[in-house]
């Protein structure tokens, strides 16, 4: 019998980490393990960039992106500007195996959501209505449309630092099969119909089964540009440690769009192989001290804990920023 093993990302996914690795320890499937724990992020109103509560987009409407990918199987489902519809996971899910598809979105996944018993839910909450409502107020007309804008760079500028934190989960369980997952109310003000890479297989997570599991956080429209998680499996099925294939996915995508050049756009990954070791990196642009750091978590035998780093460069690596 395998070691189970659980990573996900950002400190807020440490509750996640550790539910997940609950159900793994008791036998339950890695699929299983990461559904149930991305629904404990989604369902958190205090997780501002995840489901219920998330920041909505720049009409004020909250768009939610998931995607859940099963080892054993190859299986994938997907979910993109889901609305009004809590658990996006569990729509993704429905998507894989209820559907010859992997991804449905829009209006029509909302559809598909109340044909699965999935029911109305207003996503908003008092604090995600109040932040867009002093963005709003801080925003012409035209940056607030987002569509009025001509400029790509104008279109661009209306955009916040604001949380854009995808919960990514990897899981690995008593049968040697790997899962992941990727749930994400996607990066504040957007611009309606935006989707990022969360719900993409390949950026926003990949497995294979024979290999290992990988999943993304940060800017996903320049983690999409390099087909990030895809790569990092593909580097571990090369003989690379886990933290190893992350480190030079990243340097990848960073050598194809500087961040110098293209906007100092943050990306972090986490990666489990299937022999039960993990490892993490994220870009040392985009992250800064002391109040936000790229911080994930992982459950196995001697933990739970979160762990910090190691931040890439396109010349370094630092395993941790300075205070």
């Amino acid at each position: 019998m395998t070691t189970p093993v659980m990573i996900t990302t950002w400190p807020f996914g440490l509750p996640a980490c550790v539910a997940g690795y609950s159900r793994l320890l008791d036998g339950d499937t890695a699929l299983n393990a990461i559904e149930i724990a991305a629904n404990l992020t989604e369902d958190d109103p205090e997780v501002m960039s995840v489901g219920t509560g998330g920041l909505p987009n720049a009409e004020g409407v909250i768009e939610l992106d998931a995607i859940i990918m099963d080892g054993a199987t190859h299986a994938v489902g997907a979910v993109a500007a889901l609305t009004d519809t809590a658990r996006p996971i569990s729509v993704a899910r429905r998507v894989m195996e209820r559907t010859p598809h992997v991804m449905l979105a829009g209006q029509n996944a909302v559809r598909f959501a109340r044909r699965e018993g999935f029911p109305y839910a207003d996503l908003n909450t008092e604090a995600s209505r109040r932040r867009w409502e002093e963005w709003k107020a801080s925003r012409s007309a035209a940056e607030v449309a987002h569509f009025d804008e001509t400029d790509a760079s104008a279109s661009s500028s209306a955009l916040t630092p604001d949380d854009h934190d995808t919960i990514g989960l990897c899981a690995l369980d008593r049968n040697g099969n790997l899962a992941a997952g990727c749930t994400t109310s996607g990066m504040a003000w957007k611009v309606p119909g935006r989707v990022g890479d969360s719900p993409i297989i390949g950026a926003g997570l990949y497995v294979d089964n024979e290999i290992g599991a990988a999943a993304a956080t940060g800017h996903g429209d320049e983690m999409m540009k390099a087909l990030l998680c895809y790569r990092v499996v593909m580097l571990m099925g090369e003989g690379r440690s886990a933290e190893d294939a992350c480190i030079e996915a990243l340097r990848y995508m960073m050598r194809k769009r500087p961040p110098e050049k293209f906007g100092n756009y943050g990306a972090g990954i986490i990666a489990l192989r299937k022999d039960g070791t993990y490892g993490a990196a994220g870009t040392l642009s985009g992250f800064r001290a002391p109040d936000r750091r790229w911080t994930w978590a992982v459950a196995g035998p001697n933990t739970p804990e979160l762990c910090e780093g190691i931040y890439v460069a396109a010349d370094s690596i630092v395993s941790k920023l300075n205070e």
